[in-house]
């Protein structure tokens, strides 16, 4: 007779339940009270305004508060304590007289300047003497002024002069744009930023570069846009043009020539015809030309401010007889000389 078998268990638990269980109670845990937090509005705060460090998940128990200035609790950063059941205030060290503590535990700061950037510790008192601490932070910027350029050079001459614009004030965490007739600037390997975008520079001036510049300066809390600069960019003369481009005339026509080339600023034209100086004008007019005015006509055009001259020439060909008179010119002439021989 083989041994007894083991007794049918009535109250025993599946095994699978067990590992379900114990994996509950190994990844479970209780909730947790919030934590004191503490939120800046605003966090980036204009200098002169105010700021307000707001206390959240204030312990229910707790006895009082207290403000430092920075991360830590040091009382000779404390800029204020309070106590719940007396709502009595106290200014530490570290107070400047613009602060404002509330019952909710939340912090305002008036007339903010730069040096109140930073962090701010509160530090919560209960009854069971733990300590509950957090902090918070805030910046504070200028209001920016209005920005103004300065330039090496405002009168730069094409192809030879490089220009430097300069946006002032310097201003710490400050970002610095450029603007050009409005628009921002093109991509030029011949425009280079430096200096935290503070000074553009443009490498061997081009006449497209002429136009009106503006900087303007931003942070987190303000911009501002300066007077444009003109920057006028000398060029030229480039070749002259004659015209018109009719180069053959019949003797007893009037020669009327005009001549132009793209100049800033405007050329000065002079006019030779075969070598010899004719007259400083950007016209030339020779009324009932002969075959003796056939040659060269050379225009040149002097820039006073490149110091630049470009001359161009045309040869002009007078030639054949003169126009003769019409049919109709003739028989009137013909009608007046008989009607005087008949009164003869």
């Amino acid at each position: 007779m083989g041994p007894p078998s083991a007794p049918p268990c009535r109250m025993c638990i599946p095994w699978k339940e067990v590992v379900v269980t114990a994996s509950l109670l190994t990844f479970w845990n209780p909730p947790t009270t919030a934590q004191l937090t503490i939120e800046s509005r605003p966090f980036n705060v204009a200098e002169g305004k105010e700021v307000l460090l707001l206390a959240h998940n204030l312990p229910q128990n707790t006895l009082g508060f207290s403000w430092y200035k920075g991360e830590r609790v040091d009382n000779k950063r404390l800029i204020v304590a309070y106590v719940m059941g007396t709502q009595q205030t106290t200014p530490g060290p570290a107070h400047s007289g613009r602060e404002t503590v509330y019952s909710n535990a939340s912090l305002l700061i008036q007339n903010v300047t730069q040096n109140d950037t930073g962090s701010y510790t509160l530090q919560a008192i209960k009854e069971d003497l733990v300590n509950e601490e957090a902090t918070g932070w805030f910046w504070v910027y200028p209001e920016l002024p209005q920005p103004y350029i300065t330039s090496n050079n405002s009168n730069p001459v094409e192809d030879k002069d490089a220009v430097a614009f300069t946006c002032e004030p310097d201003i710490h965490s400050t970002t610095y744009l450029w603007w050009v007739n409005n628009q921002s600037l093109p991509v030029s390997p011949r425009l280079q930023l430096s200096n935290g975008n503070r000074t553009l520079t443009l490498l061997s001036v081009k006449r497209n570069d002429a136009g009106a510049y503006k900087c303007e300066i931003q942070n987190p809390v303000s911009a501002n846009l300066s007077d444009p600069v003109i920057l006028n960019v000398l060029y030229g003369p480039d070749v002259p043009t004659i015209s018109p481009s009719n180069s053959n005339y019949r003797p007893g026509e009037n020669l009327n020539l005009s001549c132009h080339a793209a100049s800033n600023p405007a050329a000065q034209y002079s006019w030779f015809v075969n070598g010899m100086f004719q007259q400083s004008t950007q016209e030339l007019f020779i009324a009932n030309i002969t075959v003796n005015n056939s040659g060269s006509y050379m225009c040149q055009a002097h820039n006073s401010a490149t110091g630049l001259n470009r001359t161009t020439v045309m040869m002009i060909t007078v030639s054949g007889s003169a126009p003769g008179l019409s049919a109709v010119a003739t028989v009137s002439i013909m009608i007046g000389v008989l009607a005087r021989v008949a009164l003869i």
